[in-house]
């Protein structure tokens, strides 16, 4: 485990705003990290070690932004490595999926991705799938601003995975994917908030934690 800045280990006062404080700070310091390709790099090897003997034919994932890690490449060849004849036959075995903001309902939906298909922007300016198919994934990947004890995660504010989660049924097993600077020690749930059921850094599996 990296050295944790003493800054982190005091719970707040007042948690809600120091979750806005944190979000600019960690979103920052993650776009500075000096070793932050290295890292990718240690995070795309812990991936694709932890998905070693996952039976899920649907993945979903995100788009990176704000220098966050990009599970893209390592799920591509995930999709790759199915023990079929072909490629054409290894895309529709495995398929990755990407989110989608329903306006209206404030979730997300999950549409089918693939290198070079057609995409568009969103309302954020992120690239999203267009005109693919819909489909619910079993496994789902999903960043990490920060991340705490218990599985606990730090997005950007908008309560778009905790609606989506609530709402999807079967709901899926949820991973998320940070760098380890980003550990927040005083980090808690609040009663809207959906725990992750793991967290891989670039320093292995941190969640569930070995004992437990």
């Amino acid at each position: 485990m990296e050295n944790i800045d003493p800054a982190r280990q005091r719970p707040p006062l007042d948690p809600a705003a120091a979750k806005r404080q944190w979000r600019e700070r960690l979103v920052a310091e993650r776009l500075r990290l000096p070793d932050r390709l290295a890292r990718n790099e240690a995070l795309q090897r812990v991936m694709r070690v932890w998905m070693v003997g996952r039976v899920d034919t649907v993945v979903g994932a995100y788009w990176p932004i704000k220098g966050e890690f990009d599970p893209l490449p390592a799920l591509h060849r995930w999709q790759e490595a199915a023990d079929v004849e072909d490629a054409t036959q290894a895309r529709q075995r495995r398929r990755i999926a990407l989110p989608v903001i329903d306006k209206v309902a404030k979730t997300l939906r999950f549409h089918v991705w693939y290198p070079g298909c057609p995409t568009e922007a969103d309302a954020y300016g992120i690239p999203k799938p267009k005109d693919t198919e819909v489909v619910q994934p079993t496994l789902l990947f999903v960043p990490c601003v920060g991340y705490g004890p218990g599985g606990t995660r730090l997005g950007y504010g908008g309560g778009f995975y905790d609606r989506t989660l609530a709402a999807l049924q079967p709901r899926p097993f949820t991973v998320g994917l940070a760098y380890a600077n980003a550990f927040v020690p005083w980090l808690q749930p609040e009663p809207h908030d959906v725990p992750l059921d793991a967290i891989l850094t670039d320093q292995g599996v941190v969640w569930p934690v070995e004992a437990e």
